[in-house]
């Protein structure tokens, strides 16, 4: 898979007997749209350094006598330092088959799912009956009823409250899932919706595969999940919860709590759908990274993100924030190129990448956190939540604080 060639992209103009299609026009920036209330991830417990999983992974994913040089490569250029992995790392190799990871990705993912979500709530100053719709997304995973319904009970959420589990987004979840609550909200300007990510990667790490997809990812990916709350602009100065929420909450959520979401993105690169995913198979999720992506994202992402910055009169210098999606140090380092960034203008996705590694979905809303949790930006700042996916696809939302 790593040797395919990358595709051609075309940009397909239309005919010549066609009209035109008009220009795309960008809605005026809201006031009074969705805002983000709160954000909180949770990780589990078994913390690694780096150089402490080299050895573990190697013994998983390589038979003995194998050589070691690739992986030792790998690892030490990951630009991670530290990872949170779902089980201490002795007990992957007791797993067996997919079925026990599947039973350790919902029984752990239930717990830091509730703590991520009762989290988020707490700093909104809001109630599990305030929610009005839940966003669920994990791709390291799969359970009927899907997680959202298990924890809504758990956590007492409403019996008629909204729900929309997600599967196949991958890393671009994140941003795809608050574009999809900014759509609902917009919509719903009373409610209050909840963005839910578990992503539990070590889970998925292969067994005897010594693939170099398998290696990097068994080098990139950490564990953990995370929540974000979001209102809509009515809720900044009135009580708790939608307009059918029955809760006991009286606390409101402060205007500048948070940025609001003011537009997004979604793009689809056609022919590239093979680039980036998974091959599902008995052993379960068998990771496809092919080594073209950051080729397609020097030749072709760039472009569509100016695009949707001119839409709403804006440039790439016009953005304070990036909050970019740590797909490694090969991605990170492509964007920046691309989009011709400051040194220092994607240091929050390094420093995630550094701490927890690449945790898929939740990736962007641990770095949204961080932001979060030091001086936030001035009022009047604009930023940019972007990530990409299996698809291959690409998601940008824009905000500002």
């Amino acid at each position: 898979m790593n040797d395919m060639r990358v595709p051609v992209l075309v940009e397909h103009a239309p005919s010549p007997s066609a009209p035109a299609s008009p220009a795309r026009r960008a809605s005026p920036p809201s006031a009074s749209g969705p805002r983000i209330a709160a954000v909180r991830c949770a990780l589990p417990p078994h913390r690694y350094a780096q150089h402490e999983l080299t050895g573990p992974i190697g013994d998983l994913c390589l038979s003995p006598g194998a050589d070691r040089a690739l992986l030792h490569r790998v690892h030490a250029s990951a630009g991670v330092g530290t990872r949170h992995l779902a089980l201490p790392i002795e007990r992957y190799a007791r797993l067996g088959d997919f079925g026990r990871s599947n039973d350790a990705w919902l029984e752990t993912g239930l717990e830091l799912g509730e703590e991520a979500l009762s989290g988020a709530l707490r700093e909104a100053g809001l109630a599990p009956a305030d929610v009005d719709l839940l966003v669920f997304a994990s791709i390291t995973g799969v359970a009927a009823p899907s997680l959202d319904a298990r924890l809504a009970g758990r956590m007492g959420l409403r019996p008629d409250v909204k729900r929309l589990p997600l599967f196949g987004l991958g890393c671009v979840a994140g941003a795809a899932g608050l574009a999809r609550v900014h759509d609902h909200l917009r919509g719903h300007p009373d409610d209050t919706a909840v963005l839910l990510t578990v992503e539990l990667c070590s889970l998925t790490l292969q067994r005897g595969d010594s693939s170099r997809a398998n290696l990097v990812a068994g080098a990139l990916f950490g564990d953990g999940a995370a929540a974000l709350v979001a209102r809509g602009g009515n809720t900044d100065g009135g009580g708790s919860g939608g307009g059918s929420s029955s809760s006991s909450s009286s606390s409101t959520v402060a205007p500048e709590a948070g940025p609001r979401v003011v537009a997004t993105r979604s793009h689809l690169y056609p022919g590239t759908e093979r680039l980036l995913g998974w091959e599902i198979g008995a052993a379960g999720f068998r990771v496809v990274i092919d080594a073209g992506v950051p080729d397609i994202v020097r030749g072709h992402f760039g472009r569509h993100l100016r695009a949707f910055l001119a839409e709403h009169e804006l440039t790439v210098d016009d953005i304070g924030t990036w909050i970019c999606h740590p797909g490694g140090p090969r991605i990170l380092s492509a964007v920046s190129e691309t989009l011709g960034l400051s040194e220092d203008a994607l240091d929050c996705s390094r420093r995630s990448l550094a701490a927890v590694g690449n945790m898929s979905s939740v990736s962007v809303l641990h770095i949204l956190e961080g932001i979060r949790a030091r001086r936030a930006p001035e009022p009047g700042t604009w930023g940019l939540l972007l990530a990409m996916g299996p698809g291959f696809c690409s998601e940008l939302v824009l905000l500002r604080w």
